[in-house]
């Protein structure tokens, strides 16, 4: 099956060998976003609902550029650095996905990429 790679200035380059996104057919796979702010490069960690809303603002740029809306996500991974701190991220989540609840795991892990403490990863279908 043919692929695309997408990208978009409106959310950060990646830190690695990989793209934003791949549309395969009619499926997006968005890589992790973290908070990295695309206009200044900088990261923004400091607070945590603050850091939340950047990754899904990143993630909808990504979703934006491959022409599909947030109503067309299934399935999003969740990875945070501390548990204490899921109910202001799933407060975020919420907020950002309104009435729309895709499939998600979410998991605590010992360490992510620069030291953030959320990153959300997302599967899309038209």
């Amino acid at each position: 099956m043919p692929h695309k790679i997408i990208q978009t200035n409106k959310a950060p380059k990646p830190i690695g060998p990989y793209s934003q996104a791949i549309l395969a057919g009619n499926t997006l796979y968005i890589s992790g976003q973290i908070a990295i702010d695309p206009e200044d490069n900088a990261l923004k960690i400091d607070n945590i609902k603050d850091e939340t809303h950047l990754v899904l603002k990143n993630l909808h740029a990504v979703l934006n550029e491959a022409g599909f809306e947030i109503v067309d996500v299934v399935k999003c991974s969740i990875f945070i650095k501390d548990m204490q701190q899921f109910s202001e991220i799933n407060a975020e989540y919420a907020e950002f996905f309104g009435s729309h609840a895709p499939a998600r795991e979410t998991v605590e892990v010992a360490c992510l990429p620069k030291n953030v403490n959320v990153e959300i990863s997302a599967i899309a279908v038209h």
